[in-house]
């Protein structure tokens, strides 16, 4: 089963002090980083900036809130960073120039969200175990204004963030996953590699099936061979889909005029440009399917003989027992 790798985004604000702290870590300005002994600094080197700074970042808030007129308190937020990364096996066996675009890719999602001149630094690290990008920005809403709380918002918008970025990379990279839940709701994205995970089963049950439809008085002995040879792998695997359904909270349509109707819609928003509203359909129809497909592996399964579909879950379960006392 393809290993889940997530789009990771997280925030942090900061109002004074630190904001120097946090500087010298980003732009490595320091000789040893002993809190964070995954810097390798024989490889700083590596690291490039998509932003570079024309001032320290202090000074770059200082001028900007300044010059906005903002009314600054002692607990006001002058700097907002940004950390995109991703699992270490999306990056593993990737370029340079690869992981460069993964991240401009990424910083053209907040240039979306947030005014151009408002950017500070958008620095990327190489030097650690797994490539990431810093982005830093001093938090001016449209109208001037200093408020990291209504740029960043609360839960729910946190939530928001998160979709939209998720969105935004899985255009380019659809085997990214959210990093978070979805909303209050705890209803996840099912990850890309979900639906290609039923495709790939859906073509097993295809096998078995004719396999069994094959099968006649002469060659029952060995086609039933055959397809306990084919359950070994289906089986466990047709159970984890179930969990991994389970785990989604798949709000599936149940009913084939259902379907129908998302069809529909899907086909008269083609000419419209209600995009968002498209892909919620789109995503709503695809996961109808999905459970389509679901069922139809389950309709196999109970076409299987008891005894051999018996003897596939006995096997399973001690393949599963034995892993488990090395």
């Amino acid at each position: 089963m393809a290993k889940a790798q997530y789009a990771i985004l997280r925030f942090s604000k900061y109002k004074g002090p630190e904001i120097g702290r946090i500087e010298a870590h980003d732009e490595r300005t320091k000789e040893k980083y002993a809190s964070n002994p995954d810097v390798d600094t024989s490889r700083s080197a590596l690291n490039f900036h998509l932003i570079q700074p024309k001032h320290s970042y202090r000074e770059e808030a200082e001028r900007q809130i300044a010059e906005a007129g903002c009314r600054v308190r002692s607990d006001s937020v002058k700097l907002v960073e940004v950390l995109i990364a991703g699992t270490p096996s999306f990056f593993k066996d990737k370029t340079q120039e690869q992981i460069k675009e993964y991240f401009e890719h990424a910083l053209e999602f907040l240039r979306q969200k947030q005014r151009a001149e408002t950017f500070v630094s958008a620095v990327v690290h190489l030097d650690e175990k797994t490539p990431h990008m810093h982005v830093t920005f001093v938090p001016l809403t449209e109208d001037n204004r200093l408020s990291a709380k209504e740029i960043i918002g609360n839960k729910a918008k946190l939530s928001q963030w998160q979709s939209d970025y998720w969105a935004h990379m899985v255009s380019k990279y659809p085997d990214l996953e959210r990093g978070e839940s979805a909303d209050k709701t705890d209803r996840k994205h099912i990850p890309p590699r979900v639906f290609k995970e039923m495709t790939h089963l859906a073509k097993q049950s295809r096998k078995i099936e004719a396999v069994m439809d094959d099968a006649n008085v002469f060659n029952a002995k060995s086609k039933l061979q055959e397809v306990e040879a084919l359950l070994e792998r289906f089986i466990p695997s047709v159970e984890r889909m179930q969990t991994q359904l389970d785990q989604y909270k798949v709000a599936f349509t149940d009913t084939t005029t259902e379907n129908a109707s998302l069809k529909k819609e899907v086909l008269e928003l083609q000419g419209k440009l209600d995009i968002t509203k498209r892909g919620s359909v789109q995503k709503k129809l695809d996961e109808a399917q999905l459970l389509n497909d679901y069922r139809e592996l389950r309709r196999i399964v109970e076409r299987i003989p008891p005894e051999i579909l018996e003897r596939a879950k006995r096997q399973e379960r001690s393949t599963a027992a034995s892993r488990c006392t090395r």
